[in-house]
């Protein structure tokens, strides 16, 4: 089979390697659309993660052949399906307590290193071996490129089921980027009034005809002063901050209403620590928190969303390439003007 082979920072390269042989308990796949992650532009531009590496962990796949111990009521070959990526161990401390995305087994895998051969999620490739039991069902009616969104929704639907949003809550969403436009479709179905916080103009546009109620430009306002303009000076109720900025972070806290919620959607780049108010998050009972790659629960509703059409995800497919044209993938999904771009490696 083809993979895309990341052997060092900014050098892919297209190799020939065994297709993988399923065990008794998995399903092999055949690979039709992968996505491009922020994660997957940072190895191509150099992580701490070893190399070589076989990124990709937003595909979408059909059942080649499934393992001796699979169960054929459930799986069968040619059914579109999608991959839940988080090789949870079931056992420790996290995974008996509902938070299986935080598994310490997963964190110490072979997807992020292994010294003696490829690491990686293995989605950039023809064909992978995944568990049975993570497998998730799509008609055919559903598109493939709609199918590798998947992933993505049910991290932004993991930080929408932790913030508890209340119809008619103003919420404030940092970031006019892909996760940034999912929580805007995401609140909305809340009952939201959204306002977006983004420098960009032509993704304030979009914002807003994706639904956000209100946009704003951090670069000639201040953010904080004009979310509490849109808010009667109460601030909003709930913050998502969608960018890696440590100074963005700490505005997020600072535009947050008394009892409100701040979510710290994404990895900090630099994690830089920043100064937070302890006395205004006791006195004015604000909770800050965090939320990182998604639950069972939360893969689960992203699929039946998508497969039911209640998060349409098509608007923000950029560009499909041809795997084989990966280098020049990874370069156009890092920039700054794109959203989701994707890689194609069969129908």
């Amino acid at each position: 089979m083809k993979a895309c082979v990341i052997e060092k920072p900014l050098h892919y390269k297209i190799e020939d390697l065994p297709i993988p042989q399923p065990k008794p308990d998995e399903v092999l796949l055949r690979v039709t659309t992968a996505g491009i992650c922020t994660n997957d532009v940072r190895d191509y531009k150099g992580s701490k993660y070893t190399y070589p590496r076989i990124g990709g962990h937003e595909y979408a796949g059909i059942v080649e052949r499934l393992g001796t111990d699979v169960d054929t009521s459930f799986f069968k070959p040619g059914q579109k399906v999608v991959n839940y990526i988080i090789e949870e161990c079931g056992m420790c401390y996290s995974c008996k307590h509902n938070a299986e995305n935080l598994c310490d087994a997963a964190e110490s895998g072979k997807v992020f290193y292994n010294e003696n051969g490829i690491s990686g999620y293995m989605g950039y490739a023809e064909y992978v071996c995944v568990k049975a039991r993570h497998l998730y069902h799509y008609s055919d009616s559903v598109s493939n490129e709609e199918i590798a969104f998947t992933e993505p929704l049910a991290c932004v639907i993991n930080s929408i089921n932790k913030t508890n949003i209340r119809m008619g809550d103003d919420v404030v969403i940092i970031g006019g980027g892909v996760m940034g436009l999912l929580h805007v479709l995401c609140a909305k179905k809340q009952g939201a009034y959204v306002i977006v916080s983004e420098t960009d103009a032509k993704r304030r546009e979009i914002a807003l005809k994706m639904g956000a109620d209100k946009v704003i430009d951090p670069i000639h306002t201040d953010p904080v002063e004009e979310v509490k303009k849109l808010t009667g000076q109460r601030g909003a109720q709930v913050v998502y901050n969608t960018t890696a900025i440590p100074t963005v972070a700490s505005q997020a806290i600072e535009m947050v209403a008394k009892s409100g919620t701040v979510n710290m959607f994404s990895s900090m780049h630099p994690n830089d620590p920043i100064l937070v108010d302890a006395g205004r998050l006791h006195s004015q009972e604000i909770k800050v928190t965090g939320t990182v790659s998604p639950t069972e629960c939360s893969f689960a509703q992203a699929v039946d969303c998508i497969e039911k059409g209640i998060i349409d995800v098509k608007p923000l497919i950029d560009k499909v390439f041809d795997y084989k044209d990966v280098t020049e993938a990874m370069e156009y999904a890092a920039r700054p003007d794109t959203y989701k771009v994707m890689l194609k490696f069969s129908d």
